[in-house]
């Protein structure tokens, strides 16, 4: 199914589903402490991204937030869960 994908990962075939998928998407911003450096940014990066519906994982360690993308609404519950798997505290949407 790949092939009719550019490298930029735009669709050749059917460009109003890929505006339509990218317009689905989500950002929230969430508070979580306890981020110091680079591997509590893969940890967290890691662990979100497992997640259902994922579509990106940002980290600032300096302002402790964590921005998650998803494809419609997020589930709180499950970020919530999966940052704290990763060792660190979520503490609401900032």
């Amino acid at each position: 199914m790949g092939s009719c994908c550019t490298p930029d990962g735009s669709c050749s075939t059917d460009a109003g589903e890929a505006a339509t998928a990218v317009a689905d998407t989500t950002a929230t911003v969430y508070a979580v402490s306890g981020m110091t450096c680079g591997h509590c940014r893969t940890a967290i990066t890691t662990s979100v991204s497992a997640l259902d519906g994922v579509v990106s994982v940002d980290v600032d360690i300096a302002g402790g937030l964590v921005t998650v993308t998803t494809g419609g609404a997020p589930d709180d519950a499950a970020i919530a869960a999966a940052v704290d798997d990763a060792g660190y505290d979520l503490s609401g949407r900032a």
